[in-house]
């Protein structure tokens, strides 16, 4: 099983940018969907973006509306997520998370290995 462990959270402005990691180690990084999810205080945890084994294939939530992009770098067991144009309402904790099934897998039932998270504030 991967292991996972996010970083690059933080307190952000509204408009803002940040870039979130996701390092694996284990094994099956590089065979494995790789998917972002979020989670605001009160609320269920949320399917974001996910990316296939080979990353030629991303799926993404309807609120990202291009202002968010998720990468990986096999060589390097890591997956990221770049966040454009940042909003009040993104502000949550942001996991990442493997899963066995393809890349259209948006439910947190698809996904097997998660990290322990990353907490992102946009805020004045």
């Amino acid at each position: 099983q991967v292991q996972l462990v996010e970083s690059g959270g933080g307190l952000v402005q509204p408009g803002g940018s940040l870039r979130l990691s996701c390092a694996a180690s284990g094994r099956g990084f590089s065979s494995r969907t790789m998917g972002w999810f979020r989670q605001a205080p009160e609320k269920e945890r949320e399917f974001v973006t996910s990316i296939s084994a080979s990353g030629l294939s991303t799926s993404d939530a309807r609120f990202v509306q291009g202002r968010f992009s998720v990468s990986r770098d096999n060589s390097k067991n890591t997956l990221y997520l770049q966040m454009n144009s940042l909003k009040p309402e993104d502000t949550a904790t942001y996991y990442c998370a493997a899963s066995p099934r393809s890349v259209t897998a948006t439910d947190v039932e698809d996904y097997d290995s998660w990290g322990r998270g990353t907490q992102v504030t946009v805020s004045a």
